[in-house]
């Protein structure tokens, strides 16, 4: 006899109930996976940021170029490489979160960075992007009249001369400075073209000797207006030697070299004084600006060419020298008859030659017509301090004058003039 419980029809489509619903679920538990996807790696948490952005615009070259990270830290292999595979100076910071390119860039130049950042999480990523520089319009280069090291005289100016015109004067005038130890007051001015601009700094009075002098032009990456910038950056470390000046009156017939309050020679001499304005020597504060033991010289209006003089010592760009001359050494001393220079006998020219330096002031007083910018170059102490210091660009205006450096038809050095010793 079975023993068993029977089992009714509810039961078991209870049983069976349950078993599909088992099976049911567990189909649909099945479906929500896939077994044969990888799971999604999670990305590097380390950060990072270039200065400028990659999609900025051209960036200046002397903008500060870096690469920053955080939620990590940059590793050794941070380099910015130039088009030639060189790597560009640069330091990475103690805490390895930046590194900051430590050079100027080149113009219109495309640079390439590269290298690994590690985050936090310990998971690396890749530097890398590239930027072009500014590519200037046009650059401007410009020469300074002071080298470093040299010794000047008391009354020298700093002369910038541009190979082109500066449109904006007061943006570059604002990159230059000038440092003197002890302190001493000057300023810039804009002087005439001169197949270029030429800026000049002057003293209120002569230096005191022995100033140390520091010119800075922070050209480079500048805008000198019209898209024209700088090529490049100009210093002139100088100092400033013995106090002597040549007090230059013409109606004594002679010049008086002065050295530290001293008179230190007394010379006769011939000056130009004649009824023609080219052969007057001109009264003002004339500059030593070079100086030749030989010197041929030309002045076709007075009807000489290449003409031998010795011992000159130029003190003006309009043919003004103080030199030998032996055909007037018989009325220096009482009568002015040259074509403009001051004549000296060949004994005496030597010694006043031998005590000339770049920048000492010649004093000339007592003729009919003034020293002006008609005679070139240097006759930035024809100008009293307030006139001076208008033509800043800063301080004043920058003057609209064409006077040139060598006025046309000043007597010039033949081919065969030595170089200035």
């Amino acid at each position: 006899m079975n023993t068993q419980p029977l089992l009714n029809r509810r039961t078991m489509l209870a049983a069976a109930g349950v078993g599909v619903l088992g099976a049911t679920l567990a189909a649909c538990s099945g479906s929500s996976s896939d077994p044969g996807k990888a799971k999604e790696p999670e990305a590097p948490v380390v950060d990072i940021t270039f200065t400028p952005a990659l999609d900025a615009d051209d960036p200046n070259p002397t903008t500060d170029f870096s690469v920053k990270v955080s939620n990590g830290v940059l590793n050794p292999d941070v380099k910015l490489v130039n088009p030639r595979g060189r790597a560009v100076a640069g330091k990475l910071s103690d805490d390895r979160t930046t590194f900051t390119v430590s050079e100027p860039l080149g113009y219109g130049t495309k640079y390439t960075w590269s290298g690994s950042a590690t985050g936090t999480d310990r998971k690396t990523k890749n530097i890398e992007g590239s930027f072009t520089t500014l590519a200037p319009k046009s650059q401007l280069n410009v020469v300074v009249n002071i080298g470093d090291g040299q010794e000047v005289g008391i009354a020298a100016p700093i002369i910038l001369k541009f190979d082109g015109t500066v449109e904006d004067k007061a943006a570059v005038e604002r990159a230059l400075t000038v440092t003197t130890t002890p302190r001493t007051e000057g300023s810039w001015a804009w002087l005439g073209e001169d197949n270029g601009s030429r800026v000049h700094w002057r003293t209120k009075n002569y230096y005191k000797p022995g100033t140390k002098v520091h010119m800075s032009a922070k050209l480079y990456g500048l805008d000198h207006g019209e898209g024209a910038y700088g090529a490049a950056d100009v210093t002139s470390d100088f100092t400033i030697g013995r106090a002597q000046v040549v007090n230059a009156e013409a109606s004594s017939h002679q010049i008086v070299v002065v050295r530290g309050g001293e008179t230190l020679m007394t010379l006769p001499s011939s000056y130009g004084g004649g009824d023609l304005d080219r052969n007057v020597t001109r009264s003002g504060i004339h500059v030593v600006s070079e100086k030749y033991e030989d010197f041929y010289m030309s002045n076709p209006a007075a009807g000489y060419f290449n003409v031998r003089e010795r011992y000159a010592v130029r003190i003006s760009n309009n043919g003004e020298f103080i030199h030998a001359n032996p055909e007037t050494v018989g009325v220096q001393g009482s009568s002015n008859v040259t074509n403009g220079c001051i004549n000296l006998s060949l004994e005496n020219a030597q010694r006043y030659f031998e005590t000339a330096i770049y920048g000492d002031p010649v004093e000339v007083t007592g003729t009919r017509i003034a020293l002006s910018e008609a005679d070139g170059d240097i006759y930035d102490w024809t100008f009293d301090w307030s006139a001076w210091k208008g033509m800043s660009a800063i301080d004043g205006e920058a003057r609209d004058t064409t006077a040139r450096a060598t006025p046309s038809g000043a007597p010039t050095p033949d081919a065969t003039t030595p170089a200035p010793r």
